[in-house]
């Protein structure tokens, strides 16, 4: 290897960093002891040049190589002590990937001397591998994040104006016929998809992980893949395998063109652990450069604390290791755009020796940082670990996955007895959990489906999940659905089961749209997209997780838009105020009232009924709205699962009255005025009336 001149170069920013004239490289260990840079030819097969990096600033190495461009591939090495049970396993054999390199070239390569340890070995991890692992390695790339945004600008769209719609990028866009770069970051911006989202109306794009991620080694070996991404590898690269030429800026001019149809860009990111695994995983990054800073350890350090499944757990509560976390964040934000997160398995960022503490040093970073502060930050409440589950627990800006609402929703649809008053209490924004500490109602992101479950269309069609393709014995994925075949599992002719399919469809998504909260959906359901009964297709790169858009039911792609512009053009239902009832005194009205069918107000008895099954409620503008949102008087929804009923609407006052809009058992009905004292309410049907003055 030829000499190359290294200089001290400076301490921040981490990684490496181009400055017109060389690049700074930064890396944090602290228990090192050394680092050292490895670069390699343009084609990245060879390594050129090992440079032990100069400095040491606190726990930072760095180094500044003048002349080096964007475009070089590097990688590093990291000197220090193996010994596991004191938590260290530094291996200078094994090329590692810099935790903020911007650009991965590709995927590891599985081979056993990924392992810091000889495989096989009677001691196992506690041996020691001597073998090189950089021709299995991925090389990190010198990126100039410099992108020409133009007139680019963020929608900022309030949340009380927020639709999200939870998509793949490779499922989105790999089937659909008029895609190019199908699967691609360009493919989900081309005009074809763009063409979709703004018809539907949605306005957020929630994409599952597209940081770099790695394919699980038993998913390789069975002919499997990590399709949906949740194996973090580098947490400031888009994953190579969205890139149809190697550009990050692929991701850019997605994220651009998203905004310029209106739409947000909100990516689901895993921060809560590695994809390095336990002490018999690779060690591929964090584990080789620090591995006692990174990861929490057990008592015995030899092993992991393993709050996420996934055999380790980040630790958070490193300075460094928030340090990172938070860079990246605003990386994205920064340099790339995006509008907001989903944070996977968010308690886990919670947690403190102690337990989970809505005032961790992780909620705490976020909530003072000035970037941060104004993207929309949401928290997947759950984890595995001890007392993981902590919907309504997280402090506010967060927006929280409310799965309550899932299973209540599809429970009530379902026909499960005592239902209603779970319905009632979902459908208002899940006060109990969400209406404390100065939270809005928009808290609350109300789903009945998710990437993470059945679609749509089999919550309908499967009472049991189908996950033989995934090679587990159908072990994996959840058992209790709360799902309904209705009469046949799987696909049928029978035209009744069909239409009673459709229709509880159309009650699940308006259920959804007429709650208060944030609503979301998952890409596909509008179009009657299936998985065939496969309600994990986390490794099912393949016709089951991709969308099929060649044969579907414009009728109900129509419908679900109709529910979204009339969610957008009524503030009753997307109110950050929560409403309740025999509260309001501000102009003698209440803001909610829940009527019986005979027309009567609800009484405690009645909630109780064993024969209840229909809800009706009226609902109205929120005490201390200011008067700007207040455009509407009234609006009265009808939830009835059980058999046709004549509902007696409220009275109206002279020069008012009820007009239907929706009614998803005659989804034709569009605007109809009900001039009678009541109207009818068919077996399992969504009715939306709204009050409205007019001038004969």
């Amino acid at each position: 290897m030829s000499s190359m001149t290294i200089l001290g170069g400076h301490a921040a920013p981490l990684g490496a960093t181009f400055d017109g004239e060389g690049v700074n490289f930064a890396v944090f260990s602290e228990h090192a002891r050394r680092i050292t840079l490895c670069l390699f030819s343009p084609d990245g097969r060879t390594e050129t040049h090992r440079i032990d990096l100069p400095e040491r600033d606190g726990d930072v190495w760095h180094g500044y190589v003048p002349g080096l461009r964007p475009g070089q591939m590097y990688g590093l090495r990291a000197d220090g002590p193996y010994a596991p049970h004191e938590g260290h396993r530094f291996n200078y054999n094994k090329l590692l990937l810099d935790p903020y390199a911007k650009r991965l070239t590709r995927h590891p390569e599985w081979h056993d001397a990924l392992m810091g340890y000889r495989v096989g070995h009677a001691d196992v991890d506690l041996s020691f591998d001597r073998r090189d692992s950089a021709r299995y390695m991925p090389r990190c790339v010198v990126e100039d994040v410099l992108f020409a945004w133009g007139r680019d600008k963020p929608p900022r769209r309030p949340t009380s104006q927020t639709v999200i719609y939870e998509a793949h990028v490779k499922g989105m866009t790999q089937l659909h016929p008029d895609v190019q770069h199908k699967g691609k970051f360009l493919g989900l911006a081309s005009d074809a998809i763009l063409d979709h989202l703004v018809k539907l109306g949605i306005t957020a794009i929630e994409l599952l992980p597209v940081q770099a991620f790695l394919n699980d080694r038993f998913l390789v070996e069975k002919g499997l893949v990590n399709y949906w991404g949740y194996q973090t590898l580098g947490f400031f690269a888009p994953d190579p395998r969205y890139l149809a030429h190697d550009q990050i800026a692929e991701f850019q001019h997605m994220v651009a063109r998203l905004h310029s149809a209106g739409i947000e860009v909100i990516m689901d990111v895993v921060y809560n652990h590695s994809c390095e695994g336990n002490e018999l995983g690779p060690t591929l990054s964090f584990r080789g450069l620090d591995n006692r800073s990174y990861y929490r350890l057990a008592e015995d350090p030899r092993y992991y604390i393993n709050d996420t499944g996934t055999g380790n757990t980040l630790n958070i509560d490193h300075p460094m290791v928030l340090r990172m976390v938070l860079d990246s964040l605003r990386y994205w934000v920064e340099e790339m755009h995006v509008d907001g997160f989903r944070f996977d398995l968010c308690t886990t960022l919670g947690r403190t020796p102690t337990g989970f503490d809505r005032g961790a040093s992780f909620f705490d970073a976020i909530r003072q940082d000035p970037v941060l502060t104004r993207v929309k930050l949401i928290a997947e409440p759950w984890d595995i670990g001890p007392g993981g589950y902590r919907v309504g627990g997280f402090p506010p800006p967060f927006l929280e996955w409310n799965d309550k609402f899932r299973d209540g929703i599809r429970r009530f649809w379902r026909g499960d007895a005592g239902h209603v008053a779970v319905l009632a209490d979902r459908i208002t924004g899940s006060a109990l959990q969400f209406d404390h500490s100065g939270r809005p109602a928009t808290t609350s992101v109300n789903f009945v489906t998710a990437h993470d479950g059945f679609t749509l269309m089999d919550v309908v069609s499967y009472t049991q999940k189908h996950n033989e393709a995934n090679g587990e014995g159908n072990r994996d994925g959840h058992n209790d659905n709360a799902s309904d075949n209705m009469g046949v599992e799987g696909p049928t002719e029978d035209p009744k089961i069909l239409a009673a399919r459709t229709k509880r469809r159309r009650n699940l998504l308006a259920t959804v749209l007429f709650s208060q909260g944030t609503p979301m959906l998952l890409a596909g359901d509008e179009i009657g997209n299936t998985q065939w009964g496969n309600n994990n297709a986390y490794c099912q790169d393949n016709e089951i997780g991709w969308l099929d858009w060649s044969d579907y039911d414009e009728d109900f792609l129509d419908f679900v838009r109709r529910l979204i512009a009339f969610r957008r053009e009524h503030p009753i239902l997307r109110q950050k105020r929560f409403l309740h009832a025999r509260e309001r005194i501000v102009d003698g009205l209440e803001d909610l009232f829940w009527w019986r069918a005979d027309g009567r107000p609800m009484r405690d008895e009645d909630w109780g009924a064993p024969d209840l099954k229909t809800l009706c409620v009226e609902m109205r503008i929120a005490s201390g709205t200011p008067v700007y949102a207040q455009r509407e008087e009234a609006l009265f929804l009808i939830f009835n699962r059980g058999h046709d009923v004549e509902v007696k609407l409220p009275e109206c006052a002279e020069g008012r009255r009820w007009r239907l809009w929706i009614d998803t058992g005659r989804p034709e009905i569009d605007g109809k005025v009900i001039t009678l004292p009541t109207v009818f309410a068919g077996c399992e049907t969504t009715l939306m009336l709204e009050l409205e003055a007019y001038n004969d």
